[in-house]
């Protein structure tokens, strides 16, 4: 299996809507309700935002790319794109979703990797995130890639306040 990384643009628009629907519904629909997940993901990949996060400069979007179909996707920020701390020596991991057929198949240590990259040649001192605390393989796939929890925030779903662990690694 070859994986290839692309950088995204406005051209790209459709696909990450629709790869960004399908990758967080598959993550975590068996944890939310229909309804909720319905309301979340028509806000969150509205073509309107997400033309908004694609045009911002402080935002950089990848796809990984099997062949002709894409497979995950990154979304990284720096500056006042991040969505909390907006430190101008931290690069913000705001999301690596990866197909449930493509798990294990190490297209997201392909995708953290680019981001890793990203902040080396940005010369960040860190790389930071937010992972809901009920997703272990996500968790334990930061841990094991150096991050470590440094605090907690509350992500909301809906009427759903649900706890994300906030983790970092050092770069320098």
């Amino acid at each position: 299996m070859s994986i290839l990384i692309k950088k995204a643009s406005i051209q790209d628009l459709s696909t990450l809507q629709s790869l960004g629907r399908k990758t967080f519904y598959e993550t975590f629909s068996a944890h939310n309700s229909e309804e909720e997940m319905q309301n979340y993901l028509n806000k969150s990949f509205a073509t309107e935002k997400l033309t908004t996060e694609i045009n911002n400069p402080d935002s950089q979007f990848f796809i990984a790319w099997e062949e002709s179909l894409p497979v995950g996707y990154l979304k990284v920020n720096s500056g006042k794109a991040q969505t909390e701390l907006q430190d101008e020596t931290s690069l913000e991991i705001e999301r690596i979703y990866v197909k449930s057929s493509h798990h294990g198949k190490k297209v997201g240590q392909i995708l953290y990797e680019k981001a890793l990259e990203i902040a080396q040649e940005e010369n960040k001192k860190y790389l930071w995130l937010g992972v809901w605390e009920e997703n272990l393989r996500a968790v334990n796939f930061y841990k094991k890639n150096g991050f470590v929890q440094f605090d907690t925030h509350i992500f909301k779903l809906g009427n759903e306040e649900q706890t994300d662990l906030m983790m970092k690694k050092t770069l320098h």
